[in-house]
């Protein structure tokens, strides 16, 4: 090979023949740890605990009393459990219709899978054969 900057013959590092692979970036490990459900639940629940430390402490930066009108109803909030509330409510418009979707379609998978157990198996057709093949 050639050093483009300087010129110059550049000799690429050989390994001799019968000699193991060298441990690089594509080499697996020999045990690889597989991540365990105590694990992960122990992930979720650390993350968890930071949202809710973070969320604490917007309410408490904004504490600042606000008007709140909604149908009619009048009433004074602080301005961080104002927008937590709003936030709440708006997550609750998108996961009450799809847990209602999924309900629905597993309903659906289960309808069909206990057709699928009543019916007997159907006898395998025979496949059509060509009168001009030899």
């Amino acid at each position: 090979m050639t050093n483009p900057e300087q010129g110059e013959q550049v000799q690429a590092p050989t390994r001799p023949t019968g000699e193991a692979p060298l441990a690089g970036p594509t080499a697996r490990p020999v045990n690889p740890v597989r991540p365990s459900r105590l694990g992960g639940l122990w992930i979720l629940l650390t993350s968890g605990a930071v949202v809710l430390l973070l969320l604490l402490i917007f309410i408490l930066e904004n504490g600042r009393e606000v008007e709140i009108a909604y149908f009619g109803v009048h009433g004074h909030l602080p301005l961080g459990v104002a927008l937590l509330l709003a936030a709440i409510f708006g997550i609750l418009l998108v996961v009450v219709p799809g847990g209602g979707r999924m309900l629905q379609l597993r309903m659906a998978a289960r309808r069909q899978a206990r057709r699928a157990r009543s019916r007997p198996p159907q006898p395998a057709q025979p496949a059509p054969t060509d009168p001009s093949a030899p």
